[in-house]
């Protein structure tokens, strides 16, 4: 439980940083002199909730009793679902077919790419240790 509030914490400000981050890019990059007070609470509504859920959802690859496979799935089906909720009501994939299966392919991309290498590190590290014991 200490581990779910202590990411969900960093998650909410991981979240609310990239929220800043974005204001001012819009405003620097877009020459936006004044910003829509309705989209941008929701759109940092919705940023901070995806940095909660992308930070607190990694929990589920610290579950011993479930099979790699089974983490991933369950890992790649509560972010990529959550996800699609906040992005349809918030407004950053448009609600139809085509912006749908456009974003799920980039998206599940990034997901591969970001699962490999998260992987591959995980892997190397434990050969670390595992060189480290042996040299005990």
């Amino acid at each position: 439980m200490k581990t779910f509030l202590t990411r969900s914490v960093l998650g909410i400000f991981f979240g609310s940083f990239l929220t800043i981050i974005t204001i001012f890019a819009v405003v620097y990059f877009g020459k936006a002199d004044t910003l829509d007070s309705g989209i941008l609470v929701k759109n940092a509504v919705g940023t901070i909730f995806c940095g909660w859920f992308f930070t607190v959802t990694p929990l589920l690859f610290e579950n011993e009793r479930l099979t790699l496979p089974v983490q991933t799935v369950l890992h790649f089906l509560c972010v990529s679902i959550l996800y699609f909720i906040v992005a349809f009501v918030v407004g950053w994939v448009p609600f139809s077919v085509e912006g749908f299966f456009s974003t799920l392919g980039i998206f599940v991309l990034i997901y591969v790419g970001l699962w490999f290498a998260f992987y591959m590190y995980f892997k190397n590290q434990a050969e670390k240790l595992n060189e480290e014991l042996k040299g005990l």
